[in-house]
């Protein structure tokens, strides 16, 4: 509206379609409704109200060309030399839930088109699409200061809302009707959220950018409470920790240090499940990034004011809890408020000159697909530490080894080139905690050295995928240690 008035007050005659131009009557701002300019009433409920030749001629019209002007000469039509449109809201009435009704009559139709009219006969003409340019632009038409890159930087503004516009509606159908999960074609539109102090390194730049028809399920809907800005990393291990979280209905803490978990464990109480966590490896916990899928209270908070974290997340925050990690004041305090719900859409990894795109890994196993490949069949008590290991295992960097024991990760292996020694550093952290604890491993074992190296140790169960060439070996060596080993049929890579 106060756009429109400096516009009226600088002497530009304003066109407008229906609604609008009511508005602006209401408001004593002059303005001609475009079906009076054209000649041509709104059709079909508002469908056809702007796709008018003495519309878009007067938009397209290059000015230094003389047949142009003359054609509008001949024509009775006048030059348009500023367009300001806001799309139907589409991305909003489909997060809204709509009726599929609803959602299709908000497919603008018209205004794109007189978007990439402007555009690209931005050398003559303004093309505005975004409220937050209103109040300058004005300043700028009434100084008299509006320039040729201006033009630019507006047109190549209006390419890219129109472009991410039509990208949302098209994902919208691919996920109604399309038949494959994979499109032969594969548009992506992701808005920036924020840009961030530097990327993986200081001398790297970065932004965090948002899909658009995410929900409170994923990263992105998670609110920062306190501290510092939040920095690259700080983003990537909250996925890997929010993530991690959602495989436990009980109550859960998870530690993770440059994307790898470091502790995780299961308690009845969360603030038990974060001690207990930080035992696991109060090494590499230092500066790590703790999730918790409870909220976390006063109890649990005091026991984190001792420790140097980067990032605390969670559902919500006690009143208590909040006042104590407030005193530390870089701390970033982060409320996710959905723990539980998987993340729609795929997992993507970007490479050179192309994109690499899978379904995201949300596979569930029980006690029943567990198949006993072992003499010895595992006790009730270390099929529970099993299936708590692969449930970690799937947020492990490949080639990764976790040993779990009472719901407790006690050692883990990441991110190594072979098996073996993923297993070693796994017995180096967790010492003498490894005597009865189980072990899960991401993919089969090559060759039977891991399993004597895990008996050693005094890992008394193994829980891997199975389906290498060598497993009969690798079931005779935990055979002769007296091992029980399952095969899940599962392979849990993660790079």
């Amino acid at each position: 509206m106060d756009f429109a008035k400096e516009l009226n007050k600088l002497g530009i005659k304003i066109l407008s379609t229906g609604g609008t131009a009511k508005l602006l009557k209401d408001n004593k701002i002059p303005v001609t409704q475009i079906s009076d300019y054209t000649k041509s009433e709104e059709m079909m409920d508002g469908r056809v109200k702007t796709l008018h030749p003495k519309i878009f001629a007067g938009i397209l019209a290059v000015r230094k060309n003389k047949s142009h002007m003359a054609e509008l000469k001949k024509s009775n039509i006048e030059p348009i030399d500023i367009v300001v449109v806001n799309l139907y809201p589409f991305e909003e009435t489909v997060a809204k839930k709509a009726s599929f009704e609803e959602i299709i009559e908000n497919i603008d139709i018209g205004g794109p088109a007189l978007v990439r009219a402007a555009a690209k006969n931005s050398g003559d003409v303004l093309i505005i699409v975004d409220p937050v340019d209103y109040y300058d632009i004005s300043s700028l038409l009434k100084n008299k200061k509006i320039n040729s890159e201006l033009k630019q930087n507006l047109a190549l503004k209006a390419f890219e809302h129109t472009a991410r516009y039509d990208t949302i509606i098209n994902q919208y159908f691919i996920d109604r009707f399309g038949k494959g999960k994979f499109p032969d074609i594969l548009n992506l539109s992701f808005k920036k959220k924020q840009e961030l102090r530097y990327g993986e390194n200081p001398h790297q730049q970065a932004a965090f950018y948002k899909d658009p028809f995410t929900d409170k399920c994923c990263i992105t809907s998670v609110r920062q409470l306190h501290g510092r800005e939040l920095s690259y990393n700080n983003i990537l291990d909250m996925e890997n920790a929010f993530q991690l979280i959602k495989e436990f209905n009980e109550p859960v803490a998870a530690i993770i240090k440059h994307n790898n978990p470091s502790g995780v464990a299961v308690r009845k109480s969360i603030d038990e499940a974060f001690s207990v966590a930080l035992d696991a490896d109060p090494l590499s916990a230092f500066g790590s990034i703790v999730a918790l899928n409870r909220t976390c209270d006063k109890k649990t908070a005091e026991k984190m004011k001792k420790c140097f974290i980067e990032v605390v997340l969670c559902p919500k925050f006690n009143e208590d809890a909040l006042q104590i990690l407030r005193e530390k004041k870089n701390i970033r305090i982060m409320e996710a408020a959905s723990v539980t719900k998987p993340c729609p859409g795929y997992f993507m990894t970007k490479v050179s000159g192309g994109l690499l795109v899978q379904t995201r890994d949300y596979t569930k196993i029980s006690e029943k697909n567990l198949k006993v490949v072992s003499k010895r069949k595992p006790t009730k008590k270390e099929i529970e530490d099993m299936l708590f290991s692969f449930k970690v295992s799937k947020h492990v960097k490949s080639n990764s080894i976790v040993f779990a024991k009472s719901n407790t990760t006690v050692g883990i292996g990441a991110g190594q080139m072979s098996r073996v020694d993923a297993v070693k550093i796994a017995i180096a952290k967790a010492g003498k905690r490894a005597k009865g604890a189980v072990m899960s491993s991401d993919a089969f074992f090559p060759f039977r050295d891991s399993v004597d190296e895990a008996a050693k140790a005094g890992i008394t169960a193994i829980i891997q995928p199975g389906g290498s060439i060598r497993d009969k070996e690798v079931i005779d060596a935990a055979n002769e240690h007296g091992m029980a080993m399952v095969f899940t049929g599962i392979r849990l890579f993660w790079h």
